[in-house]
């Protein structure tokens, strides 16, 4: 019933299965705490002291089991060290013909990969260069990321009732090859993005470990922002325990804004 970070990260097989836990957590927080799937298709686990919902198959929501088959997929491409980023967006279905893909909110997770062990350089503003990446860090910088995500989501305006979801999977093309497709993608046709509202880049976070290092980045409507104190931003930060549990259901880079 808990997300189990290990007690050491010794191996890049190790640093691979938390990238890959925090990656499940990450999304089932966001598609949760925005509505996109009723009640019945989330687990509860614990992260440290935050309680968390996680995505499961559900026979009664085709929805949260094909979202399921594509984090296998992301899997596939994070093991083979393929992927550079995953893009989950809101897209507006009634606009799904246009060339142009309408997008209300996009949560873009970038991923890299070290080939040196445990030293890192990631271009990070508060880290040396030479920094060693402790389990300790790696566990921190998780829990912070999930609180800003449940922060910043709790505090959002809505999504439209029309969205649906959307996972694009960008690659490292030096190192993937042609014909590579994840299980559960196929090569799609590039559309371009736009927002009917002006939007607005946050930058959430990044967790760094030994072999890995993940940041997400999210896109939304400037509109659903307006209402939000910047204050409320660094609540992520404290250590009060933070409940995702029992949650009410109704409810790029240029000038990214850091939370």
């Amino acid at each position: 019933s808990a997300v189990v970070f290990p007690k050491k990260i010794a191996t890049e097989q190790q640093s691979l299965m938390v990238v890959k836990r925090l990656l499940a957590v990450a999304v089932s927080c966001i598609t949760y705490l925005r509505g996109i799937f009723p009640e019945s298709a989330y687990g509860t686990r614990y992260m440290d002291d935050v309680c968390v919902k996680i995505l499961r198959e559900d026979k009664n929501c085709p929805g949260s089991t094909q979202l399921v088959k594509w984090m296998l997929g992301c899997y596939d491409a994070l093991q083979k060290k393929y992927v550079t980023g995953v893009c989950l967006a809101a897209d507006q279905c009634n606009n799904y013909w246009l060339c142009l893909q309408t997008v209300t909110e996009c949560y873009h997770f970038k991923f890299k990969y070290t080939h040196n062990g445990p030293l890192l350089d990631f271009g990070s503003k508060d880290k040396k260069s030479d920094s060693t990446i402790t389990c300790a860090d790696t566990k921190k910088a998780s829990i912070l990321l999930i609180r800003k995500i449940y922060v910043l989501m709790q505090n959002l305006s809505p999504l439209p009732n029309d969205v649906c979801l959307t996972m694009k999977l960008l690659y490292y093309d030096e190192v993937t090859p042609p014909d590579y497709q994840p299980p559960g993608f196929k090569e799609a046709e590039y559309r371009g993005m736009m927002f009917n509202e002006e939007p607005m880049y946050l930058n959430v976070g990044e967790v760094p470990t030994p072999f890995h290092m993940l940041k997400l980045k999210i896109t939304t409507e400037k509109q659903r922002m307006e209402n939000v104190d910047k204050n409320i931003l660094k609540q992520g930060e404290t250590a009060e325990p933070l409940q995702v549990c029992g949650v009410s259901r109704g409810d790029a880079e240029e000038e990214s804004q850091d939370m």
